[in-house]
């Protein structure tokens, strides 16, 4: 049963299904967008009116998520543009779209950037620089914008690596007239992990006058990066200063809720049945980049088939996943629990141990004070001096008003992913 028919099923007892529900059917491509298909255009409007919100609410429920929603009376076609591009997009994977893209504040810039790129090429922000860790998401959003754009422009999409290695083959054979018309004709050119070019000058060089040339033809160029471009050691400060201006974006790593909506969609995308409180036990426990999150939801599933579990459970996830769960410290320190505490909610170490009254201060000195007494051996009087508090009363005080706040579901979470990440061993 997909998640629409569970949505009919919902209704069933509703006055009105037999006469406007039973007969709806609907289109998902993804999760963000659901277009719901009805006879004619009388059930269309009255669903319109009547029963939108209704659907919302149980999509919520169900996927975390509120998607918009579409009435119409005709399935969609797609329409094929009759454009054939002359450059071949073999790279794009087909899957790498907007729609699928999950989108948190961690990301948020980077996305409305590369949207507004491949809604307006050459013209929005050129050249748009992506950069951050592995598995983040940069190469999903080059690949939507080359996506977007395929059946309408010239597009190239290529790693650095790639770039390097057809260079010098066309170097070696004497064809480089042959490179600079493929490169320096497109309309739009999408390279990845812009580091690597670091150190390989000849491959700069040739790329400095290839940047020019589409620049100079505002002809869109966007590039992704682990780091920033005045971050790229032995790269030639005319590239940096060619890639800084335009627009530089960075994505972090995803804050809970959305690790939590990225598995939660890739559940959905690949027909696993994972149920909410395992998405959310492996949100919190995993310390790994989104590119993994596929295999290890695959992995959870194979396994469970393997040896006949009908249903995930946690304990069974726990075990599963024993190889993806790092390594943790032998011991737990207090600076440890306030180098992380600062980071997570944006402050200085100091503050915490400081006399501030602050709202967000407070509540961050007491998660770290509830952190120490949970992942430390440190007696009530030893972290007492060490927060700057009166004596060890202070601390049950802390400890008692902490606990009143984890009764939020939420935030429950989000201080058992801390509990983790403090205890992975540092690389």
């Amino acid at each position: 049963m997909n998640i629409f028919e569970k949505l009919k099923f919902h209704l069933k007892n509703d006055p009105n299904y037999n006469k406007f529900i039973k007969n709806l059917s609907a289109q998902i491509t993804d999760v963000s967008h659901i277009t719901i298909i009805t006879p004619n255009i009388y059930i269309k409007n009255y669903i319109k009116r009547k029963y939108v919100k209704k659907f919302q609410e149980f999509f919520e429920k169900e996927l975390g998520i509120t998607p918009e929603i579409e009435i119409s009376t005709k399935k969609i076609e797609k329409k094929v543009i009759n454009l054939q591009p002359t450059i071949s997009n073999s790279l794009l994977l087909p899957e790498y779209t907007f729609e699928t893209f999950i989108i948190g504040s961690s990301n948020q810039f980077a996305y409305i950037a590369a949207k507004n790129v491949a809604e307006n090429p050459g013209n929005a922000y050129n050249p748009l620089f992506i950069y951050g860790g592995v598995g983040l998401g940069k190469t999903h959003l080059l690949q939507a914008i080359g996506n977007h754009l395929k059946n309408k422009l010239r597009v190239i999409y290529i790693t650095s690596e790639q770039f390097l290695n057809e260079f010098r083959k066309h170097l070696s054979a004497g064809e480089m007239d042959k490179f600079r018309n493929k490169y320096r004709n497109c309309d739009v050119l999408l390279i990845d992990d812009v580091q690597f070019f670091a150190g390989k000058d000849d491959t700069q060089e040739e790329f400095f006058h290839t940047f020019n040339e589409l620049y100079q033809q505002k002809k869109q160029i966007c590039l992704s990066s682990d780091r920033a471009p005045k971050k790229i050691n032995n790269l030639v400060e005319r590239l940096k200063s060619r890639f800084g201006a335009g627009l530089i974006v960075d994505i972090q790593p995803p804050e809970l809720s959305t690790k939590i909506a990225i598995i939660k969609n890739k559940c959905i995308l690949n027909g696993f049945k994972i149920p909410i409180e395992v998405i959310e036990y492996m949100a919190t426990e995993l310390d790994i980049n989104l590119r993994e999150i596929e295999g290890v939801i695959t992995k959870i599933n194979a396994f469970a088939k393997i040896v006949g579990i009908k249903e995930i459970t946690i304990d069974f996830a726990r075990q599963a996943l024993k190889d993806y769960i790092g390594d943790r410290k032998e011991e737990v320190t207090l600076d440890d629990i306030i180098k992380l505490i600062a980071k997570e909610f944006n402050i200085k170490p100091s503050e915490i141990i400081s006399k501030s009254r602050n709202r967000k201060i407070v509540l961050a000195r007491r998660c770290a004070i509830y952190l120490a007494r949970e992942l430390t051996h440190k007696s009530t009087p030893t972290i007492a001096k060490y927060f700057g508090l009166k004596d060890h009363s202070a601390v049950s005080h802390a400890i008692k008003a902490f606990n009143k706040k984890l009764k939020e579901k939420e935030f429950k979470m989000k201080i058992e992913e801390l509990k983790n990440k403090i205890q992975l061993k540092s690389e």
